[in-house]
């Protein structure tokens, strides 16, 4: 599908292998009690949620969310870390307030967060802050930002951001920036693209590798994920994506990327979204997308965030009613074929709550995370697998991010 550069040759080579998955025998005799235990006993890391655009707004993460996935009553017990968004909108592009607004939503995440609920909440920035946040009984509050627009095209800023405590960006948003395509505007003609990464998106990748922030190819086009592997010398992810095979949306990974991102060591970590999850759902959306895209935005704009809410709401309502929504089946469908392509070493959870509007029936919180812990044993995984897959995964990739930059800054 991508062309191999000599040097990338032995990870194209590797992507036309597939991985060898052990045979599983299903289950009939899961119990509620080892059901809780693993569940209780893993370190869930979800790669991606979007709450902080509702803290930022004055949400307490204490209180009753009403509106989406995310608060601490369901998410106590069950998450170990969590990877909040720095989303900056692709409107905060005009007039060059996209640093602005990732500097109030990396605040809203130690502030709101970390600062107002010491005794839930640690801030991480390496795999062994995580470990230690868990061994404290609190939830490991990380930082990604969503949209490489934020760095407003300096390295300087992305090295800022990274002091300030990011640990990975995703390298575009829905919109193509100054130096990498997206693949939510890759078909629009009035974009200029870049097929792929442009020279300076290569020096993003590069300094990402040497000052240990992880490369997150969601949403990006898929020229973009083919340069980002190739330029890259630490493992990538994919914070928020599922399977292309199961359902068509473009945001999800073909097997072969999945392959690809398995060879560099990285992890594809699956997003809740229903789109993301069901082909049904993605092609009844479909001819609704643009419009209700055009709309989202058009919301975006609202200043008053209880009218922005109320509106936000009243739209997901009315996309809901008009689609059949994912299940929990989708979900597991989506976590066992990445692990029958990638590797059960490769696949991670990225769920991309309060960031989409519809998730799974049955596994709409992290509350519900005991419904996929036992249909994942039903389906014949061991309590070992699903740790791998609820975070042991990324912590590795952490490791190995961390050390490559050790090993790059030694050499200057």
């Amino acid at each position: 599908m991508y062309a191999c550069l000599r040097f990338f040759a032995p990870i194209c080579l590797l992507s036309m292998i597939p991985l060898a998955v052990a045979e599983r025998t299903p289950r009939r005799n899961v119990t509620d009690a080892e059901v809780n235990a693993i569940t209780r006993s893993a370190l869930l890391m979800d790669m991606h949620n979007d709450v902080t655009s509702e803290t930022v707004e004055g949400f307490d993460i204490a209180g009753t969310n009403t509106r989406g996935q995310t608060d601490l009553k369901r998410m106590k017990g069950f998450l170990g870390a969590e990877f909040f968004a720095v989303y900056v909108g692709a409107n905060y592009v005009k007039d060059n307030h996209s640093a602005n607004r990732a500097l109030q939503m990396i605040d809203t995440v130690r502030h709101d967060i970390v600062e107002g609920h010491p005794n839930e909440f640690a801030l991480a920035t390496t795999a062994d802050e995580v470990l230690a946040a868990r061994q404290q009984g609190k939830i490991a509050a990380l930082m990604g930002i969503e949209g490489g627009h934020a760095i407003e095209d300096s390295l300087r800023l992305l090295r800022d951001f990274y002091t300030l405590g990011v640990r990975y960006m995703t390298l575009t948003h829905f919109n193509t920036n100054n130096w990498a395509d997206s693949q939510g505007d890759i078909d629009d003609p009035k974009i200029a693209h870049h097929n792929g990464l442009t020279p300076f998106g290569k020096d993003v990748v590069r300094e990402m590798n040497r000052i240990g922030m992880m490369v997150d190819i969601s949403h990006t086009a898929d020229k973009t994920f083919a340069d980002a592997l190739a330029v890259s010398t630490a493992p990538v992810i994919a914070s928020h994506s599922s399977c292309r095979a199961l359902s068509g949306h473009t945001r999800n990974l073909t097997d072969d990327m999945l392959r690809q991102l398995a060879a560099k060591g990285g992890v594809a970590n699956i997003s809740f979204g229903c789109d993301f999850l069901s082909d049904r759902y993605y092609k009844a959306e479909k001819p609704l997308e643009a419009g209700m895209r055009a709309q989202y935005m058009k919301l975006m704009e609202i200043k008053d965030p209880a009218e922005r809410a109320e509106k936000m709401k009243a739209l997901q309502a009315e996309m809901a009613a008009k689609l059949p929504p994912a299940t929990l089946a989708d979900a597991v469908a989506h976590i066992d074929h990445a692990v029958q392509i990638a590797g059960v070493d490769h696949v991670g959870i990225g769920t991309d709550f309060d960031g989409v509007g519809c998730v799974p029936v049955g596994l709409d919180s992290y509350a519900k995370f005991p419904n996929l812990t036992r249909a994942l044993l039903e389906k014949g995984y061991t309590a070992e697998e699903i740790k791998k897959i609820y975070g042991g995964n990324m912590l590795r990739v952490m490791r190995e991010v961390e050390a490559q930059a050790k090993t790059l800054q030694a050499r200057k």
